[in-house]
């Protein structure tokens, strides 16, 4: 009985020292399991293994798996679970990351956060993105993602910032993602997205940038918030009127419709929005300019459309001005050539269009911080001045033109 007693002793001592080495001295993975849930250890090391480092970045190396993963680089944890992952470091210029991003990411369940710097990831988005339920922020720009945003995304409710701009995204913009009600920022400009814009229900969104896409088709009235501050939707082939919904923006600081089709007027109230540059050029646009007040935005472009009738003397508090190429008739408003001549108008560019007179001396000599245009209207230019390369060599326009638009 003695020797079992002290044989059993033995047995326990030694495995106590065995536990004891594995935790306190070689920290084995059942050591580290007991810190991370296993679900989310096993998804971070399947996102590791689609994931490359591009020379001369060093992300990656901190990502030991024989130690804590919420002490990696780019992990962020809250008790036992994952809460945030920022692929890539962030310092500026950094070449960033390659390969693709595993589906596993799915199995983060309690991420809030995913972001990852630019770089080179390729391949489409995983479906599996729709069953982080709390994920709030997600991020993934300048890379070279392609193929369709997945419809799944529309579930998640939680999702405030999207942001998949600048990648190779194709197809519509899922109507699903503007159904989330807590949507603020909605980024996926510099794509190859089709279709129409879909109605936006966030009653939050403050930010919707969907510039340089192949976006065609109508906005409807309801599918543009009043919450909105930042709306760019420039390099596109959307058509239709938007006076409606620009009336009901009341928050805009910025706005770009540049280079579409959109046709019918603009409301004078536009030109009281606390924006820096109003970007209305390349369009359709139609009707007679008629501000409500004195205009304080610094930059107005309005070229390149089908605007009409005089020009209002309300612009000339207006910095660069940008009239050219519409069909603006009558005499320029004494008020802008003497805010020209006194240099409080930089650029005022009134080429290509029907103006019939100016009041400026011939001899007097424009500023030289100043630019003025006026070849190819309805008179003889007063003074020659330097114009755009593309505005052309005629001064004036053909008689027949002006004749007929006056008749």
């Amino acid at each position: 009985m003695e020797k079992q007693r002290g044989f059993g002793f033995g047995i326990g001592s030694y495995a106590f020292i065995l536990i004891f080495m594995c935790v306190i001295q070689i920290q084995c993975h059942l050591h580290v399991l007991a810190l991370l849930d296993p679900l989310d250890f096993l998804a971070l090391q399947s996102i590791r293994k689609a994931l490359e480092d591009m020379p001369g970045s060093n992300f990656f190396a901190s990502w030991d798996f024989t130690s804590d993963p919420c002490n990696f680089a780019g992990v962020y944890c809250d008790s036992d679970k994952v809460i945030a992952l920022n692929l890539g470091e962030t310092r500026a210029g950094s070449p960033g990351l390659t390969g693709r991003i595993d589906p596993a990411i799915g199995k983060l369940s309690a991420l809030a956060e995913f972001t990852v710097v630019p770089g080179r990831i390729f391949g489409s988005l995983p479906h599996s993105f729709s069953q982080l339920e709390n994920l709030r922020f997600l991020a993934i720009s300048r890379n070279f993602i392609s193929g369709e945003i997945p419809a799944t995304l529309g579930q998640l409710r939680s999702l405030r910032t999207l942001d998949l701009s600048y990648n190779q995204l194709t197809g519509e913009i899922p109507r699903s993602i503007g159904t989330l009600a807590e949507l603020s920022n909605v980024i996926l400009c510099h794509n190859r997205h089709s279709g129409s814009v879909p109605p936006f229900l966030s009653q939050t969104l403050t930010r919707l940038d969907l510039k340089h896409n192949g976006l065609t088709g109508s906005l409807s009235t309801n599918s543009i918030p009043p919450s909105l501050q930042y709306l760019s939707l420039s390099w596109n082939r959307l058509s239709g009127p938007v006076d409606r919904i620009l009336n009901q923006l009341n928050q805009l600081n910025y706005l770009d419709l540049s280079m579409n089709q959109f046709s019918g007027s603009i409301p004078g109230r536009i030109f009281s929005f606390p924006i820096t540059n109003l970007q209305l050029q390349r369009n359709l646009f139609t009707g007679e300019v008629q501000p409500v007040d004195q205009v304080s935005i610094p930059t107005v472009d309005l070229s390149f459309n089908r605007f009409s009738g005089g020009i209002s003397p309300m612009l000339s508090t207006v910095q660069n001005l940008y009239l050219n190429n519409n069909r603006f008739t009558g005499q320029v408003p004494d008020s802008l050539v003497d805010r020209l001549m006194a240099s409080s108008i930089q650029i005022l560019y009134l080429q290509h269009n029907f103006l019939t007179g100016i009041e400026i001396n011939p001899t007097a000599e424009i500023p030289l911080s100043s630019s003025l245009c006026l070849q190819y209207n309805c008179m003889v230019p007063p003074v020659q001045t330097p114009c755009p390369f593309k505005a052309g060599n005629q001064k004036t326009r053909p008689t027949a033109q002006c004749i007929e638009l006056r008749g």
